[in-house]
């Protein structure tokens, strides 16, 4: 898995918004498809949104859609995911991880290690 660090979470309550960082390391993440995933206390982690090498294809989960924006900056290596509308369900730790494939994110199962993530809380 190549190396990947996230940022920016915190407390917020709900309504609010939260801007995440994943800033890679030792490669280009204009080269690889992108993706956040979460995993909330006592779940199984799961798949947020997935953007593409080229950045055209984008995934938003159902429970996020319309809510989180996924965005890439080449030049500053960075993937971010922009998370509007929180609410307490979205309390999780968030990750990100790359795939080996351009146009699509593997699935949480599939990815074989992960950083320390950032911990996302929505309370009041």
């Amino acid at each position: 898995q190549l190396p990947l660090v996230e940022s920016g979470g915190g407390l917020v309550q709900p309504g609010g918004s939260l801007r995440l960082s994943c800033v890679a390391s030792g490669f280009s993440v204009e080269y690889y498809a992108i993706g956040w995933f979460r995993q909330a206390p006592g779940k199984e982690r799961e798949g947020v949104s997935c953007i593409s090498s080229g950045g055209r294809n984008i995934e938003y989960a159902d429970s996020v859609k319309g809510r989180f924006t996924i965005s890439k900056d080449n030049a500053k290596n960075t993937v971010y995911l922009q998370m509007n509308s929180l609410k307490p369900e979205d309390t999780a730790v968030y990750y990100c991880a790359s795939s080996p494939y351009g146009s699509t994110c593997l699935p949480p199962a599939r990815i074989p290690s992960w950083g320390q993530g950032t911990r996302v809380t929505v309370s009041s």
